[in-house]
């Protein structure tokens, strides 16, 4: 369906990756991995037309359809969200024309009955392909996507421009998936979801018949949906027939077969070498000396394969504080919108955090999640009841805003230099190279930054403070699988109290010691880890 042969790809003149080989066939669910600037997204621009390869050939079978969802949502405005979807299906809106042409033809009654027989027999034809790629049902479908990525039906005429980019996001990804194309290139598809709408997007590419050629920094969504996995590396393009944990067990191996075979012929190479030394002085070891150097010339030297770098924290020593970390009692938030009308979103709220748990905070989007770490953190303030911090609790906060409150015109040394007024210049440098920016880097502005890369600013300053409670919001968001991997065991490691969010179930199962549920506006306090969680609620059933 799908074949990149001997593809190599050049930026300034460097090679990006070379003579790259791989394919995808028909209903393959394919994991695309790798590194930042390794050149994932140039393959999606390349199997779409955006780019050309410097040399080889990307092949793509007649009449394969292709759809491809990426960060870049583009304009949005004047239809509304359900008429956005449904405009997504191009063809189907050129068949639905040719329909609506052909019936305007059969209305006019001078119609000679042979030409009346020829727009029957060519409207059945357009009737039929129509029907094939779902045609009649393409409304149903469309509301039908939109509520399961989490815009439900008293949203769905709602103008476009009136979504913040995030539910836009959501649009761009129910208007791909309408297509039912025979192949969907997806860039990060659960950017912006939550765990509810990350569920449903993974049971429908489970089940979706076509093709799937994605990113995605979620290590369970990609374990659940894929079944083989093209890692790009700077030493090649390797295909592995498995899911992502398959990918690391595997590339595991293949690390530590090359650093024998490294091994191997470095042993080699110094004897050869220390021949070559000894006896190029003596005439009469001449002939096997040019012998032995002729051999070193051609023979093709094993590369090393270094560990890709990830950022590296270095936790202070925490303080200890009270027993009793955060305690609530009858807490209720409640919003009034523009029009004056009262949105409960939750009540009563009535728990203790106690010290060094790890509580996982998950519900619905729109739960209150977010609000109830901000009303902890004194970010806002609850309408009823009560949370106080224990003695001597001191809060380190990250919020899904936090990117607001950086300065975009200052540097990221500076940023830093502002949340670490004492410590000197050596350590900002330290702790910023530990977090992956170096040399020149530390001079960069905030407002030229990604994403992860705002991420990785504040992490560094958060966490290289002595908090003794940590409120976490998606810390993950924009991170990699080997930076929250990294963050992961950091935290795991950390002495303290984390209450947390994040829609990254490999990370909840892994960190979570309780689970704090926000559910229908009400708050529930399970104790135990996510798996005994998941079992409580199948028990329920």
């Amino acid at each position: 369906m799908l074949s990149i042969s001997a593809v190599t790809k050049l930026i300034n003149g460097i090679a990006l990756f070379e003579k790259a080989n791989f394919q995808i066939n028909p209903g393959e669910k394919v994991g695309l991995v790798g590194p930042n600037g390794a050149g994932k997204t140039t393959f999606f621009n390349l199997i779409m037309g955006i780019d050309r390869p410097d040399e080889g050939q990307v092949s793509i079978e007649n009449k394969i359809r292709i759809s491809y969802f990426s960060q870049k949502v583009g304009e949005m405005s004047g239809t509304t969200a359900l008429s956005e979807v449904i405009s997504g299906s191009k063809q189907l809106k050129d068949l639905s024309q040719s329909l609506k042409e052909f019936e305007q033809k059969l209305a006019d009654p001078s119609l000679d009955p042979d030409q009346m027989d020829l727009i029957l027999e060519q409207m059945g034809e357009v009737q039929t392909d129509f029907e094939k790629l779902g045609g009649y049902d393409l409304e149903s479908r469309a509301q039908e996507m939109l509520t399961g990525l989490g815009i439900f039906p008293k949203d769905h005429n709602k103008k476009v421009e009136d979504f913040s980019g995030g539910w836009k996001m959501r649009i761009a990804l129910a208007k791909v998936l309408i297509t039912l194309p025979d192949l969907i290139l997806m860039d990060e598809p659960t950017n912006f979801l939550d765990m509810e709408t990350i569920l449903w997007l993974e049971s429908w590419l489970k089940n979706y018949k076509g093709a799937v050629f994605m990113t995605s920094h979620d290590r369970e969504f990609m374990n659940n949906v894929v079944k083989k996995v093209i890692e790009v590396t700077p030493r090649g393009v390797f295909t592995y027939s498995g899911n992502y944990n398959f990918y690391e067990h595997e590339k595991e191996i293949r690390r530590k077969q090359n650093a024998a075979e490294f091994g191997r012929q470095q042993s080699n190479l110094k004897k050869e070498e220390e021949f070559i030394a000894r006896f190029k002085a003596r005439a009469s070891h001449a002939a096997q000396v040019q012998s032995r150097v002729k051999k070193l010339e051609k023979i093709s030297r094993v590369e090393l394969e270094k560990d890709l770098e990830q950022i590296s924290i270095l936790l202070p020593e925490i303080p200890r504080g009270g027993n009793d970390v955060a305690i609530m009692n009858g807490l209720g938030k409640v919003w009034v919108d523009s029009e004056g009308d009262k949105n409960e979103v939750f009540k009563n709220l009535t728990c203790t955090v106690t010290r060094q748990q790890k509580i996982a905070v998950i519900g619905i989007n729109g739960a209150g999640k977010t609000t109830l770490l901000k009303i902890l953190a004194d970010k806002t303030d609850s309408t009823s009841g009560e949370a106080k911090l224990g003695p001597s609790i001191n809060v380190g906060y990250f919020g899904q805003y936090s990117f607001e409150n950086l300065n975009m015109e200052n540097t990221i040394f500076e940023e830093i230099r502002y949340h670490l007024p004492a410590a000197s210049d050596g350590y900002i440098r330290n702790l910023l190279a530990a977090f992956l920016f170096k040399g020149d880097e530390v001079f960069k502005k905030i407002k030229y930054l990604s994403g992860g890369e705002k991420s990785r600013v504040i992490l560094a300053w958060i966490l290289s403070k002595p908090f003794n409670l940590l409120i976490l919001d998606e810390p993950t968001n924009h991170l990699d699988i080997g930076s929250r991997e990294v963050l992961l065991d950091s935290l795991k490691k950390y002495t303290g109290t984390i209450l947390f969010v994040s829609h990254d179930r490999h990370f909840i199962k892994k960190l979570a010691t309780d689970i704090l549920e926000v559910d229908k506006g009400n708050v529930y306090l399970h104790p135990g880890n996510y798996e005994s969680y998941l079992d409580s609620l199948g028990s329920k059933k």
